[in-house]
């Protein structure tokens, strides 16, 4: 059996800190905007734009947050018992941001029955998703982790 990491649990500081940012900048959005205002801060290029998201990235799961925030809830717990076995700091890195990022859109999942959603990019012209401080945390999360499990994980094996 693994042994538990119990210097992991220091990890856990870095997810708070993305939870804290995450509704802390959400409940700003709320009290000083509108759902459907949008404010210009680069043309062209960034924008801070209050929206109503009732599923996930790209409009899937549309309708169906009660499924996400059980799936948010349950892969948040996978990945905190990951994150207690992890014995290398990178990737203990990147479980700690996707349990900040997954927690922080379960809370609104749960307390409002969608998630509020803000930064709105236009990358090369093509009009981002508008996200979040926790989808963006979940998006470096991941490819972190995937740099980890294809690149670290592989060589600490050979």
């Amino acid at each position: 059996m693994r042994r538990i990491e119990f210097k992991n649990l220091l990890w856990l500081i870095l997810s708070i800190t993305i939870i804290s940012a995450d509704q802390i900048t959400k409940s700003v959005i709320m009290n000083k905007m509108q759902i459907g205002d949008s404010i210009e801060i680069i043309e062209g290029f960034l924008y801070i734009a209050y929206t109503k998201n009732t599923g996930a990235a790209w409009g899937i799961f549309h309708e169906h947050t009660e499924y996400l925030a059980i799936f948010s809830v349950v892969a948040t717990l996978a990945l905190i018992y990951m994150l207690m076995h992890m014995k290398r700091k990178f990737g203990a890195f990147s479980l700690a941001m996707l349990i900040g990022g997954a927690v922080g859109n379960a809370i609104d999942r749960i307390k409002l029955g969608w998630v509020v959603d803000f930064i709105d990019t236009y990358i090369f012209g093509y009009d981002f998703p508008t996200y979040n401080v926790a989808d963006a945390a979940i998006t470096v999360g991941v490819i972190l982790l995937l740099i980890y499990m294809l690149f670290i994980h592989r060589e600490m094996q050979q």
